[in-house]
């Protein structure tokens, strides 16, 4: 049979056209017997439905987009997977945007989806400009939308964060105990909701074990390798910390290169510790003592949450927060030995 389509593979079976097409989108109100006859028919037949043509007719796109502020990080990778497996299982796929932490990019971008290319939005966002209205404008086009990790606190939508207040006091607290007394809070972006709760982790646990806050030792950071690894040298040379807690992964790649460069002992001269979801953590030498999120859980539980806006938007509270604990894992980079 030539240019097969749903109306002449139903002629062929001598069915409707709405039970065949039930059968390609496997809803359960079809006869196991009857779908197993369908799929059988349109294999010999070589038909292959147009998925993009019913999505049009439904006004579906079947398809997740996922902004986040960076691929290079392993963190957002695992959140990715995590985010993937879900969609998959309820037959999405997702389109992956980076903003490369560019508040201007993020704008563009909502702006882009708003014309139906996404069912939905979950997001780790860019940075804490003051006019969010851009984002309020998706619940006009009831476009659903999940934050995860990095939010905006103005903007009432669900989210799915992790412990960073408790994570970052923890880590403190790890170093204090190891003997640390001066401590370098090493931050990226100190504006981001995200960045003001690491730090206050870090500076109410110094208050709690009465070692004097120093604002010097506040050190910011930029999204550039080079610069961390050069600004860093400085900072270490001048201030002579003895113990380094940093709030991003990547500032601490540039902590081991800015000591190696330096002939800084770690952790003979300066303890380090920071927040990793890094796998290859242990095999860093010496190996790194980490604050490890729960990423590819995170990415997971914010899918099932905007699976849950989609299909019974009236079932979910529009302020709902998940909150997953970090793991501290003590290693070589934090020890006495």
């Amino acid at each position: 049979m030539d240019n097969v389509n749903i109306k002449k593979l139903a002629k062929a079976l001598h069915l409707s056209t709405s039970t065949v097409s039930r059968a390609f989108r496997d809803n359960s109100d079809i006869n196991a017997a009857t779908k197993e006859r369908i799929l059988a028919m349109a294999k010999e037949l070589n038909y292959q439905p147009n998925h993009y043509a019913s999505n049009l007719r439904e006004q579906k796109s079947k398809t997740i987009a996922v902004i986040v502020p960076e691929l290079a990080n392993n963190y957002f990778s695992l959140a990715i997977q995590g985010i993937e497996r879900v969609a998959s299982a309820k037959g999405y796929h997702i389109l992956v945007y980076a903003t490369n932490d560019q508040f201007e990019k993020e704008v563009s971008f909502i702006k882009h989806l708003h014309n139906g290319r996404a069912d939905g939005i979950i997001m780790s966002v860019s940075g804490e400009a003051n006019d969010h209205n851009y984002l309020n404008e998706l619940s006009k086009k009831r476009l659903p939308l999940v934050f995860f990790d990095r939010v905006y606190e103005d903007i009432i939508t669900p989210r799915v964060i992790t412990n960073d207040y408790e994570s970052s006091f923890s880590a403190t607290k790890h170093l204090i105990q190891q003997g640390c007394k001066r401590i370098a809070y090493l931050a990226v972006n100190k504006t981001l909701s995200i960045g003001k709760t690491r730090m206050q982790g870090y500076i109410d646990a110094l208050k709690k074990f009465k070692i004097p806050f120093k604002d010097e030792l506040i050190i910011d950071c930029t999204n550039n390798y080079k610069e961390n690894i050069d600004h860093l040298k400085q900072v270490f040379t001048e201030l002579k910390p003895d113990g380094v807690f940093t709030s991003v992964e990547r500032l601490a790649f540039a902590t081991y290169y800015a000591c190696y460069d330096i002939n800084l002992s770690i952790p003979k001269d300066l303890k380090v510790i920071g927040f990793s979801s890094l796998e290859i953590a242990p095999l860093l030498n010496p190996a790194l003592s980490t604050v490890t999120q729960p990423a590819s859980d995170l990415g997971k539980t914010a899918a099932e949450l905007l699976f849950k806006m989609l299909e019974s938007p009236g079932d979910i509270n529009i302020d709902s927060e998940v909150i997953l604990k970090s793991k501290l894992i003590q290693r070589k980079s934090t020890s006495n030995d």
